[in-house]
């Protein structure tokens, strides 16, 4: 019997509709379990419910009926302040678009989620060189956004949404500005820290290949789970330099 202290994500009939009537389903009665250390895509075609997903989850938007219990707390329980506190040390989240600060160097990126919790500058900063240098940044620690190429920026994203061990890591089409080659190794680069750390990782794509890299596939269709499925991670059977 599975633990139920390993679960990090439960949606009963989670319904996100809109209208005056409440007609228009983006999700309609979701039931959904998901547990630590699990690595998830969310697949369909436009449309289909994934944003509504991703954003239900991170409390960044609140169902319409039914629960959304993330730790066992449920999200629309919480007040604003709560929620935001709760995704700031909870839930780490990367884009396609990074969403790096352009004024801040590697560093400072990396460094802001501790700073904004409170840490020393001097502890945080230490935390995210570590950080840096695990996802091989270790030489760009001073260089702002502009100044690297889409795989450095989505790295140092990853390594801010790492940098205070959630158990929650949520990705919003990672992939999708980078080339293929690119897109890959960041793929692999998250497989091995999601391992490393833990980490329950929620992947929403259109892109086969980065599903691929997950134990799991959810396929969504008008707002309802058509399909749920394990597949078994690419990573774990691809040597680096293959496809």
């Amino acid at each position: 019997m599975e633990n139920d202290a390993d679960l990090v994500i439960k949606l009963e009939k989670a319904t996100k509709s809109y209208g005056a009537s409440s007609s228009v389903y983006a999700l309609n009665e979701v039931d959904l379990e998901i547990r630590r250390g699990e690595s998830v895509a969310v697949m369909g075609p436009s449309g289909s419910g994934k944003s509504t997903l991703l954003n239900l989850l991170c409390g960044l938007d609140k169902q319409s009926s039914g629960k959304v219990i993330f730790g066992g707390t449920k999200l629309d329980a919480l007040t604003d302040d709560q929620v935001t506190r709760l995704r700031r040390e909870k839930i780490g989240m990367i884009f396609q678009t990074f969403n790096l600060l352009p004024t801040l160097n590697a560093l400072e990126n990396v460094a802001l989620p501790l700073r904004l919790q409170g840490q020393a500058r001097r502890a945080a900063d230490d935390k995210a060189k570590e950080m840096l240098k695990r996802v091989g940044l270790g030489d760009r620690l001073s260089h702002r956004p502009d100044e690297m190429s889409g795989g450095e920026r989505q790295r140092v994203a990853i390594a801010r949404a790492l940098i205070f061990n959630p158990p929650l890591f949520l990705a919003d089409e990672p992939t999708g500005n980078l080339d293929s080659n690119t897109g890959l190794e960041v793929l692999r680069l998250l497989g091995e820290l999601q391992r490393e750390f833990n980490t329950t990782i929620i992947l929403v794509t259109h892109d086969e290949q980065a599903a691929a890299h997950c134990e799991r596939r959810i396929t969504l269709k008008d707002g309802r789970i058509v399909k749920d499925e394990l597949t078994g991670p690419l990573f774990q059977n691809t040597k680096a330099g293959q496809t």
